[in-house]
């Protein structure tokens, strides 16, 4: 009797050990919007934290309207701001000799490093390339894929303040396309806007890889999954280093209105295998989720096709970043 009682404990212990370890890991998205009348500043902060969730992929995505319209609306708009589009008035200025420099132009890819004549933070990060260094440091890496006629630029990162920009391959009807929300990864710092503090980029261009180190000590290994016209995905991993919290990425973006947005509304599932739930950007505070989107389901006269950005496939992780977790790299 006291055996079959034993057998039965450890089996519902085993039983209740795989079902909450089969749960699926929620990121925890909270929003920091504040009201904006000015199309051009990124008004929208969604931080995604969630304890040691150190392994996640992002996507960009076509918005689910593209198929519907014809044109793309593209020119600034300052009609509501207090800036010309020249220099942020609450931004520093420093300022730098312009350089531009081909990092790498093989079969697949092009990479360009590019220092701007002013940027709003004093520093540049040096960058290697398939283990070549660099003459100085950037403000700006360019990735284009070659897939046509030209290569299309699909992925913008700035070295300085760790922002990440992304776009699908675009229909030829678009042109060359254009970018929409941005976003932090890393040991998200407050410098004036969400920041990630990078001290070094080595970039391996066979697989096409970014391995970033921190001044926290932390590192990330970003691998570029795909680019193509359904999807840009990236897989992340990072390490912690010093003073990590839970926040591993902010989704920066515009929001004026549902119809003057580069995001107007989250859609969520609470597990892979959910429903989709979906709330106009001023409804949302915090929310659960195992995938997360942010985008539009009106067209916008502001960036119409910029893309949609997701992030699902949050893991646990304490394992350096480069393992099989990460996912796997384009090549």
């Amino acid at each position: 009797m006291h055996l079959r009682l034993r057998a039965a404990a450890l089996l519902w212990a085993l039983l209740s050990s795989a079902a909450v370890s089969a749960a699926p890991i929620q990121a925890t998205i909270d929003n920091e919007t504040h009201a904006t009348a000015c199309a051009e500043e990124d008004n929208v902060s969604l931080n995604l934290s969630g304890k040691n969730i150190r392994i996640f992929r992002v996507e960009a995505l076509p918005p689910v309207y593209l198929a519907s319209i014809d044109k793309d609306i593209t020119a600034p708009d300052f009609s509501g701001c207090n800036f010309d589009g020249s220099t942020h008035p609450t931004d520093p200025r420093h300022t730098f000799k312009e350089r531009r420099e081909v990092l790498h132009d093989g079969p697949r890819w092009m990479v360009v490093g590019m220092t701007l004549p002013s940027f709003w933070r004093p520093h540049r990060v040096p960058v290697r390339v398939d283990g070549r260094k660099t003459a100085g440091g950037f403000h700006m890496i360019q990735v284009f894929a070659k897939t046509g006629a030209k290569p299309l630029e699909a992925l913008v990162m700035y070295p300085a303040d760790g922002y990440w920009r992304i776009k699908p391959l675009p229909a030829p009807r678009f042109g060359d396309g254009v970018y929409g929300s941005s976003f932090v990864m890393g040991p998200v710092e407050q410098a004036g806007r969400p920041v990630a503090n990078i001290t070094d980029i080595a970039i391996d261009t066979q697989p096409l890889r970014f391995k970033l180190k921190f001044a926290n000590g932390g590192s990330a290994t970003v691998d570029v999954q795909e680019i193509s016209a359904s999807r840009t995905a990236l897989g992340v991993a990072m390490k912690p280093g010093r003073r990590h919290g839970p926040r591993f990425a902010v989704l920066r973006s515009m929001y004026v209105a549902p119809d003057n947005a580069d995001m107007s509304e989250v859609s969520w599932r609470t597990t892979p295998q959910a429903a989709t739930e979906t709330k106009p950007l001023p409804e949302v505070s915090t929310l659960q989720a195992a995938e997360v989107r942010f985008g539009r389901s009106l067209p916008s006269r502001h960036n119409t096709s910029a893309p949609d950005i997701r992030f699902s496939g949050f893991e646990r992780s304490t394992a350096s970043p480069g393992s099989p977790a990460a996912g796997r790299p384009a090549r």
